[in-house]
């Protein structure tokens, strides 16, 4: 049960990198009229939350 909730956490922080590259991506952007539609600043936020979350009820189950 303790892995799973590990490896639960290290996806959620691959995640989070994933859109933090994304909204990198997007506010350096070259067209400024083409924007797009995906918010990474809040999947960011939710998944380093949930990244947390997990990590937390991991280490509580020792």
């Amino acid at each position: 049960m303790q892995q799973q909730l590990w490896g639960g956490a290290a996806v959620a922080i691959l995640l989070a990198i994933g859109s933090g590259l994304g909204e990198h991506r997007r506010r350096r952007r070259r067209e400024m009229d083409q924007v797009g539609f995906m918010p990474w600043t809040l999947i960011q936020v939710l998944a380093m939350l949930i990244a947390l979350i997990l990590a937390s009820v991991a280490l509580n189950l020792r």
